[in-house]
């Protein structure tokens, strides 16, 4: 899911960031952890997935409590808007992004619906993502397939930040959920579409990443 809109600024923002990667400036990763329930487990398979994605260093910022102002009473959960508009900020100088990451159910508005709530969130214009562990648990037969889920949303929300969209290929790792995090199920990597985009930016992939979990079975 995406928030910015597809506008000329945000595309030079995200061929900015790569150039500078390329030329080795602000090239690191950033994982910001939120709140003290999400288990160091699934920060570290979430590390492990975007290293192999994306072939970046990846560091894990000091857990920081979850911003009140996120906080949406109503149904008792945050706002994933206002958590990018709290995680772009704490962006330290050498970094090319932030990726939060949080245990506790996330919304934002889509359509019609005023709170909606969703896997993750992120901008296009390269700067901040949010995922939420919460719905990974649903009907998970176990806590690694849950961290699986996880992580490979996480490679799917920077992904977004990278200036890639939702992907008709089944599989991939940009398909749209739709709504269902079992979607994410079947995904295993990123399909040669959308890594032909990524090196269209300007973005050097690895070409065989060390993917952290199992193939799928064909569905």
């Amino acid at each position: 899911m995406t928030r910015a809109t597809r506008c000329g600024a945000a595309f030079l923002l995200v061929l900015c960031g790569l150039a500078s990667a390329a030329r080795g400036e602000r090239r690191v990763i950033y994982i910001q952890p939120l709140g003290e329930a999400l288990p160091d487990a699934d920060v570290a398979l979430a590390r492990q997935a975007l290293i192999a994605f994306y072939a970046l260093p990846v560091q894990v910022l000091p857990r920081a409590d979850l911003p009140q102002q996120a906080y949406y009473a109503p149904r008792r959960r945050y706002r994933a808007e206002r958590l990018l508009d709290f995680l772009g900020p704490r962006l330290p100088g050498d970094g090319l992004r932030i990726l939060g990451l949080t245990s506790t159910d996330i919304s934002t508005t889509k359509g019609r619906f005023s709170d909606w709530g969703v896997l993750g969130l992120a901008t296009l214009d390269g700067r901040a993502c949010v995922i939420s562990a919460f719905r990974c648990h649903k009907k998970a037969s176990s806590t690694l397939h849950a961290r699986i889920r996880l992580a490979k949303v996480a490679v799917h929300e920077v992904g977004h930040n990278f200036g890639l969209e939702h992907c008709p290929t089944r599989s991939c790792l940009m398909e749209d959920a739709r709504g269902k995090v079992s979607t994410t199920d079947r995904e295993h990597d990123l399909c040669a579409r959308c890594r032909q985009e990524l090196h269209r930016r300007g973005y050097r992939f690895p070409e065989a990443p060390a993917i952290p979990w199992p193939k799928p079975r064909a569905r």
